[in-house]
Parts: structure tokens; C-alpha cells; sequence
């Protein structure tokens, strides 16, 4: 069997708190554990967070082990969404330039807009932050996603109810939400208008993204299928703004729910330059059985051409609620981590469990526990520094944690 490899020594940075009323003590942790991660050219780590009202930046130069003075982005305070699916992000440039994008949550229920700022000297200041959509309606647009390219080019797309609303003032049915996204070719200093990449999306999920080697976008996100199956579409932005947009059904476990489950999917690209042959995914399916013995966490192959998926494999216990799977591929190589809960004595214990595979996933070795906290964390993630693979987990008792794998 193989092995997972081995990781190396764990970085910590332990968490500090202000004292505060009770409830904004709980939305400040929440917000904390919710972060996004990036490494720059340098090697350096930049994290994205916030403390509820102002999306925050800091940097590490040895690996996580101590941070930068934060620096605060949104120069008014906004109520920031930084919690589960829902999280500041950021990206890096090929240049160095460093891009970050949240949705600040409006007044009225489940509505939002989503913001853009960026900074064009590594990171010394942040300029003004932009609304990246011009619909200004106070309705959902939430859900952010970032995706820069190995060619510079930005695209951010989000979850946005405008077509539902519009459906219901004539009186039309409407599934779900929509997915839209804008693209700016100019490093963030403008954007094209939004543009709709699917109707009928699922409201709560977070979209994946990942490239193809010639830069091209691609993204997946739970979607609402007829009688409201709650699988997954894949669709690939094309470079030219002038070609359609291809959408293809990605997973077909049919589970049918009439609501949002919050779990979004993992997808990365697979094989580099003339090798490339499709995508790696990985998905939660709740199944369609009331005692939820078919609920499991499942991954697969998707043809990139021909999109075919291969039978997908489930993997996790579901008895320990597996979810949230992170994916990074180099090459064939593939890791594969998720989340499980451990209860024991009236002890919970969060865990970290990951696959390895050394054939493009077409096999796996065995899944291991490679860390753990006895108290709240946030979803792993996984991120590469000159191919080397690090889990990033952040945890509210042992603050970050980054494994080298």
C-alpha cells in the first residue's frame, strides 16, 4: 500500500484575543478561524482574515511560525462574511502583486457585495477597495471566489439572486441562485461587466476554481438539477470574452434536498503542459437514504475533453461527519485531506485526515490522520511553495498549523 509522506516539523502561531462583550467575542473567534492563505514568489505566507468588521493581511517570512503586524483593507467598517464556506480571499499575481476579495453582508437577510483591493508594491499599501459588480441592488451576491492566472488575468466570481428576483416579479418559477463573474485584464485596476455563467446554482456552496495550463478558467459549484438534485456543475470560462461558456454536470449522486448544504466541492487540475487530461474532484453527497447511510465524501477524475468522470470513490467516515476536502495536484502527484470530528468521553477532537496518490488518483494510498486540535478549527487547506505541498489549518486552541506533506 502506499504511503502518505511524511510531514515535516509543524509551525504554530498562537492566537490572542481582545476582551470583548460575549457575542462579539464568538463572532470575533469565528472570524479568525476563517481565513485564506497564499504564498508569494518570494516564499513568503500571506493570510487574509478578519475581526468581523475590516478584512486584515498579514505576512510570514518563515513559514507561519510568526506573522507581520496586520494590516486592515476596508477603510470603513463593514460587516465582513468570515465564517465556514464564507471567507475573505487571497491571491497572488505572477508579478507579486497581491489581490484580495470578501463580501461585505447588508442589511437585509442573505444579501451582500462583493469587494475588490489590491496591492501593486508587495504588499506595502493596499489601495482603495472596489465593488467588483455594477448590479448595486441590495440582493445576494455573496460566495466570493478569486482566481488569478499564470497570465495576470483576475477573475472573481460569486453566488447572485438577480434572476430570481427578476423571475418572481413576472411571476416565473426559479431555482437556486445564478453564478456570475467578472474578469479584469489590466491586474485589478478595472473590470469587465459581470457576466452570468449559470442559472439555478445552489445558494450556500462556495465555487471552486483551478486552470488549465494555457491559463484558461474553470470552476465548479453544487448546482439545483431538475427536482432539485443538488449535484455539481463544471464549466470552463473560455479566454476569449467572445466565446459561450461551456457548463457540464459534473457529479451524479442525485441527492435531492430542498436546501443549501452548506459544502461546497475541491477541484484541481490534472497533469501540467502537453500531459494535461482533465481535473481532480472531491464532493460531499448527503445520499437520499432517511437513516443518511449513504452520505459520504466522494472523488473522481473528470475528463477535461471528453467530460467523462471516472466512478467516483468514496473515501472519509461519514460516521465521523467527513467533509470540507481540499485538493492540490503537482503533476501525478495528488493529495487529498478533510476534515473528521473524533467523540470521545464528551471530548471532541477535530482531526485532519489525508490520502496521497502517485498515479494522477487513479489509485490511493491510506487515509492518515496527520493533525489534530481539541478544540474549534477551520477547514483545511492545501497550498504549494516550489512544489513542495503544506496542509494550512487553522485551529482557535493551537492557533496555525502548517504541515509540510
Amino acid at each position: 500500500m502506499k504511503k502518505l509522506l511524511v510531514f515535516c516539523t509543524a509551525f504554530w502561531m498562537c492566537l490572542s484575543f481582545t476582551a470583548e462583550a460575549h457575542e462579539d467575542h464568538k463572532q470575533h473567534q469565528k472570524a479568525i478561524l476563517a481565513i485564506s492563505v497564499a504564498f508569494d514568489v518570494t516564499g513568503n505566507l500571506w493570510r487574509a482574515t478578519s475581526n468581523g468588521s475590516f478584512v486584515q493581511v498579514d505576512s510570514s517570512s518563515d513559514l507561519g511560525k510568526h506573522f507581520s503586524k496586520a494590516v486592515s483593507i476596508n477603510p470603513r467598517a463593514q460587516n465582513i462574511a468570515a465564517d465556514g464556506e464564507a471567507r475573505p480571499k487571497i491571491a497572488i499575481g505572477p508579478e507579486g502583486h497581491i489581490y484580495l476579495t470578501w463580501t461585505e453582508a447588508l442589511a437585509k437577510p442573505f444579501t451582500g457585495y462583493v469587494w475588490f483591493a489590491r496591492s501593486i508594491n508587495g504588499g506595502k499599501t493596499f489601495e482603495a477597495p472596489i465593488i467588483v459588480h455594477q448590479d448595486r441592488a441590495e440582493i445576494t451576491h455573496r460566495f466570493d471566489a478569486l482566481n488569478v492566472a499564470p497570465s495576470g488575468n483576475i477573475t472573481v466570481a460569486w453566488v447572485d439572486k438577480r434572476d430570481l428576483i427578476s423571475a418572481k416579479t413576472v411571476g416565473k418559477h426559479y431555482d437556486g441562485a445564478a453564478i456570475y463573474f467578472a474578469t479584469s485584464s489590466d491586474k485589478g485596476a478595472s473590470f469587465a461587466v459581470e457576466q452570468k455563467l449559470a442559472d439555478s446554482s445552489c445558494e450556500c456552496c462556495r465555487i471552486a476554481f483551478t486552470n488549465k495550463p494555457d491559463g484558461t478558467v474553470v470552476a465548479m459549484w453544487r448546482h439545483v438539477f431538475e427536482g432539485s438534485e443538488r449535484d455539481h456543475m463544471i464549466a470552463e470560462i473560455p479566454l476569449n470574452a467572445s466565446q459561450a461558456v461551456v457548463v457540464k454536470r459534473a457529479t451524479f449522486g442525485r441527492w435531492k434536498i430542498d436546501g443549501c448544504p452548506h459544502h461546497g466541492a475541491a477541484l484541481a487540475s490534472g497533469g501540467e503542459g502537453k500531459g494535461w487530461w482533465g481535473y481532480h474532484m472531491a464532493w460531499f453527497d448527503g445520499g437520499n437514504d432517511d437513516t443518511g447511510k449513504d452520505a459520504n465524501l466522494f472523488y473522481a477524475r473528470m475528463d477535461g475533453e471528453a467530460w467523462v468522470s471516472s466512478p467516483a470513490k468514496k473515501f472519509g467516515n461519514h460516521k465521523n461527519q467527513a467533509g470540507h476536502p481540499a485538493l492540490l495536484s503537482i503533476g501525478e502527484k495528488v493529495w487529498l485531506v478533510w476534515c473528521e470530528t473524533d467523540i470521545k468521553e464528551g471530548a471532541t477532537k477535530n482531526v485532519v485526515m489525508a490520502m496521497f496518490s502517485e498515479d494522477g488518483g487513479r489509485s490511493w494510498g491510506d487515509a492518515s490522520a496527520i493533525a489534530s486540535t481539541m478544540d474549534k478549527a477551520d477547514y483545511p487547506q492545501l497550498l504549494a511553495k516550489d512544489n513542495q505541498p503544506f496542509l494550512v489549518w487553522n485551529t482557535l486552541k493551537d492557533g496555525l498549523k502548517l504541515v509540510c506533506l
